[in-house]
């Protein structure tokens, strides 16, 4: 019984990505502190995607206080790579962009609209009109 017990204990010790590779998991794993056993798909995403050893060999190139930047890197890079196998991350920048560039255009529209309601309201009421709102229009695409 006591044998089970310590099986039990070192099994909740491991880190998700010495579960998911079936080994023991060392004190010095370079990968545990990053890839909780909490959250086995995050390492499932980075490993699908990088392989558990380049993933090892990149951390512990990187100074200790880098590797969990880096870590939630390739973990968001591995996520959206793994949803969207063409385009990764950058697809997500591309639509986001083009989704603020629609809004600016309907944002300039609608100020035009409001511009012309103006007008003619102060023809109406032979008020000067009012000065013409200023657009900005910001450039995000390269």
């Amino acid at each position: 019984m006591s044998s089970s017990n310590s099986v039990e204990g070192s099994y909740s010790k491991r880190c998700a990505a010495c579960k998911h590779l079936r080994r023991r998991c060392a004190e010095d794993c370079v990968l545990a502190p990053y890839f909780p056993a909490t959250h086995p798909e995050r390492f499932e995403c980075v490993h699908k995607i990088f392989g558990a050893g380049n993933v090892a060999r990149m951390l512990k190139t990187l100074p200790v206080q880098e590797r969990a930047q880096a870590a939630d890197s390739l973990s968001a890079e591995a996520y959206w790579r793994v949803r969207d196998p063409v385009y990764g991350s950058t697809g997500i920048v591309i639509q986001t962009n083009q989704e603020i560039s629609a809004t600016q255009c309907e944002l300039a529209k609608i100020r035009a609209q409001i511009s012309m309601y103006e007008a003619r309201r102060a023809t109406e009421q032979q008020l000067p009109p009012p000065p013409p709102p200023q657009v900005v229009m910001l450039n995000l695409v390269d």
